[in-house]
């Protein structure tokens, strides 16, 4: 390894350093920033051309006396230390221990740029994920090496539903073999606190590989995280052979710093300013998970997103829904209300539902019972539509049946306990408890079996 070191630092700003008189660096490389006071940064070379080397440096730039820095190139690229002892450890965006416990003690090490799966070794993804959330569960459901990511906005409790997935995430029959991978970007020092403390308390801790950037860290760390979490992932799904399942939070931070790089670089901004690469960008996080043929391990993600302004058009919400299987759209109306977790199931979408559940998956009747509750839920938003106009008292009997349905749909079956962990038989069943209002008649999504079996009742004809 031939690693070569400058002080030749010319203007350093926003977390870049631009190096001049280098020779050949190639792109990608790993950097070692040491400044004035003997402090080490990480950082990698971004960018090359014949008269200077643009460096990324993820602790940042702030008080470089550039007469003084001296920047090592390693000749190799970025890596991340993997061993089974990952889990039940807190790391940084770059993967140093921030639970002040020593440095992981690994054989090798991994290249954090890994590659997205090849499409012809991927295989479709199957399998029921059980979060113990009736409105994810039920109606979204999740299945193994899908990337379903969840919509919300500032204010919306993301960090609390994120938390309660990995607490409940499990794969039913398999859970000994169940890993979670957190990636937090851009949180505040209560909100790591919470989910330290909150893993920890639940039990889940132990079962956990936490990586950490907080709202005062330096930004440009945020590009790294992502991709040293997956390659944690990597390590144990397709080395180990665990079924991994990945929550990322909050991916609008790390679009953000990708975009204040790109300006800093020089990039010609597209929309909103953000590079006309972030879908590639993105596209290359999203797609390093999945389901490879002949492999046991798998990885699901689940990235959380807040929508600036609340705006489900915006280019980061917009291209991750071009490149993932779906969403979960949490709802500013329905937590003004008080329902937690705030789940509009309208817009929500899980596209490979169909292939984790039904017979051998959760239950016979759950492809019908879903089918039957987004018709029904759908018609009752049209009659409280109408509602608001006309008033309720000017309400057909029919009509009020489905504004009651409404009700209690969202007081029933989408809200529920932090800590209530409801198995997909209790929330198909309470399915059938809301179904039970309407008679026979009104339910055609659902077979003849499924009515004799689990509705509760034969009611007068709606």
């Amino acid at each position: 390894m031939k690693e070569l070191e400058f002080r030749t630092a010319s203007a350093a700003q926003g977390g870049l350093l631009v190096m001049r008189r280098v020779g050949e660096i190639a792109f990608g490389d790993r950097v070692v920033v040491r400044d004035d006071k003997g402090r080490r940064r990480n950082g990698q070379v971004i960018k090359t051309s014949r008269d200077a080397v643009l460096v990324q440096v993820f602790e940042g730039t702030d008080d470089l006396d550039l007469n003084a820095t001296w920047v090592r190139f390693l000749d190799q690229p970025f890596e991340m230390p993997v061993s089974p002892d990952l889990l039940g450890r807190i790391f940084n965006g770059v993967g140093a221990p921030r639970d002040g416990r020593p440095p992981l003690i690994a054989s090798h090490s991994r290249n954090v740029n890994g590659a997205s799966i090849n499409p012809f070794a991927r295989a479709y993804p199957r399998e029921f994920i059980q979060t113990g959330i009736s409105t994810i569960d039920g109606l979204n459901s999740l299945v193994r090496g899908q990337k379903l990511p969840i919509f919300s906005a500032s204010g919306l409790p993301h960090n609390r539903l994120a938390a309660q997935i990995v607490r409940q995430a499990r794969l039913l029959g398999e859970e000994t073999n169940f890993a979670i991978v957190f990636a937090a970007m851009g949180i505040s020092h209560d909100e790591a606190r919470f989910f330290e403390e909150d893993f920890e308390s639940s039990g889940v801790l132990g079962n956990v590989s936490m990586f950490i950037n907080l709202a005062d860290d330096p930004p440009i760390e945020r590009l790294i995280l992502p991709r040293t979490a997956l390659t944690v992932a990597e390590y144990l799904a397709f080395d180990l052979d665990r079924h991994v399942l990945v929550v990322m939070t909050d991916m609008t931070y790390y679009a953000e710093a990708l975009r204040e790089v790109a300006t800093a670089k020089g990039d010609v901004p597209a929309r909103k300013g953000y590079p006309g690469y972030l879908y590639s960008d993105l596209a290359e996080i999203y797609e390093r998970s999945g389901r490879i043929k002949q492999r046991h391990g798998s990885i699901t993600l689940v990235p959380i997103l807040s929508m600036p302004a609340d705006d489900i058009t915006h280019p980061i919400p917009d291209l991750t829904g071009y490149i993932t299987e779906g969403q979960i759209v949490l709802d500013r109306a329905l937590h003004n209300a008080g329902v937690y977790p705030p789940v509009n199931v309208s817009p929500s979408l899980s596209r490979l539902m169909k292939d984790g559940i039904g017979k051998d998956d959760t239950r016979d009747d759950h492809p019908r019972v879903a089918q039957q509750l987004f018709a029904l839920y759908a018609r009752a938003q049209e009659v409280r539509n109408l509602a608001s106009i006309i008033g309720a008292e000017e309400l057909s009997g029919r009509d009020r049946n489905y504004l009651d349905f409404a009700e209690q749909f969202d007081r029933r079956f989408v809200q529920q306990g932090e800590d209530e962990d409801r198995s997909i038989v209790e929330t198909l069943n309470l399915a059938w408890e809301l179904l039970s209002m309407f008679p026979y008649e009104a339910l055609s999504r659902v077979s003849e079996a499924d009515l004799n079996r689990y509705h509760h009742r034969a009611g007068e004809v709606a």
